[in-house]
């Protein structure tokens, strides 16, 4: 007799089955984000931005002259996506600076990724759940490290306080400054600024 060969079907990822259209006096992060930007002076730096929105408001403004930086964004939506590949279809000189990819950011991984100046993380423990478990996906405080690592010294990396899931976030985010080679700077309207120090 043989044993008998026992299949099992992959968890689904665990995704964000909206389209979030630019809600500025909802959600002000991607414009507050540009305008530090701005504020600082930053030209031709390489961005990871952990939720691009159905707008990509960051890769496009991102793009424009004055800012000159690179973009790579991520995203769970389907829809979100969809609208990157329409965006890209209609201007496809914006993917010579910007790019959207459709994925789990708690299955990120290090060999997959290029080397960044500025991580944006503002949407940390949103979207983290026990359906993520089920394939292996990283923790909040994994992502803020696997980040961390990616990030040149001297370069930054932020967070937004007026997420729904700050108060989890918070509580992370103080474990992974401790822990890890950063230091807080001026914030930034509703943005927590940390500059990596090695």
């Amino acid at each position: 007799m043989t044993a008998a060969t026992v299949t099992t079907t992959p968890a689904p990822m665990n995704i964000w089955d909206v389209y979030w259209g630019l809600r500025v006096e909802q959600c002000p992060c991607d414009v507050h984000f540009v305008e530090w930007l701005e504020e600082q002076g930053v030209s031709g730096k390489r961005i990871y931005h952990f939720g691009t929105g159905g707008h990509h408001y960051v890769g496009i403004r991102c793009a424009e002259p004055e800012l000159d930086c690179t973009v790579l964004g991520i995203t769970a939506s389907p829809k979100e996506y969809d609208s990157f590949v329409k965006l890209a279809t209609e201007n496809p000189t914006i993917t010579k600076t910007y790019s959207a990819y459709f994925g789990d950011i708690y299955t990120s991984n290090a060999r997959l990724l290029p080397r960044f100046d500025i991580v944006t993380l503002f949407h940390s423990c949103e979207f983290r759940h026990a359906m993520n478990d089920a394939y292996g996906a990283l923790t909040d405080l994994e992502v803020m490290r696997l980040f961390t690592a990616q990030t040149d010294a001297g370069g930054h990396i932020l967070f937004y306080t007026g997420s729904f899931a700050y108060a989890a976030a918070e509580t992370v985010i103080a474990e992974w400054a401790a822990s890890s080679p950063v230091r807080e700077v001026a914030a930034f309207k509703t943005l927590r600024v940390f500059a990596k120090t090695a």
